[in-house]
């Protein structure tokens, strides 16, 4: 049961790096796209941030 949570989380972590990544042009961001793309559960506590992923995301303002 463990590994089946860990997988999921891997997978979790792994398609918010990819969707960041692509959607990084609809973001604020000029710099640090690598840094932004790997560290980004961490960052979430910052609002700006979470408002930036949400765009990436999503492509909305």
């Amino acid at each position: 049961m463990g590994s089946l949570l860990t997988l999921g989380l891997l997978v979790a972590y792994v398609g918010g790096m990819w969707k960041f990544w692509t959607g990084f042009n609809r973001t604020n961001f000029s710099q640090n796209r690598l840094m932004l793309t790997v560290f980004w559960p961490v960052l979430m506590i910052n609002p700006s941030y979470r408002q930036n992923f949400t765009r990436a995301l999503k492509g909305g303002n």
